[in-house]
């Protein structure tokens, strides 16, 4: 069965979770440097990103049931699909970003 687009953030959300908790030792965990306010920015977004993926979902399962106005469910569906679209868009630029940190030399 796939997963849907609230169960692919948590599970995004649980991995990022893991890897802040296995930070190596070196790495300061106050909340006034900017990686930890960048990591907050993320975490805030994807957060906001899986609550908009859960209304878009109830509200389909409503308008499948004529308990939601299909403007509604339209709109719905349409905020969540660029959401996705958005977030994909970040983390194919980070991981971009990323890549080219590694091949800088020392």
């Amino acid at each position: 069965m796939p997963m849907t687009a609230a169960q692919n953030i948590t599970k995004v959300l649980n991995a990022y979770n893991e890897a802040v908790k296995g930070r190596p030792q070196g790495i300061q965990s106050d909340k006034s440097s900017k990686g930890d306010e960048f990591a907050d920015l993320v975490k805030g977004a994807l957060s906001e990103a899986k609550k908009i993926g859960e209304r878009s979902e109830q509200l389909s399962i409503a308008g499948i049931v004529d308990r939601a106005d299909i403007g509604q469910v339209v709109t719905a569906v349409a905020e969540a699909e660029v959401t996705i679209q958005t977030v994909v868009a970040i983390r194919d630029k980070v991981i971009e970003a990323y890549k080219d940190i590694i091949r800088m030399p020392m």
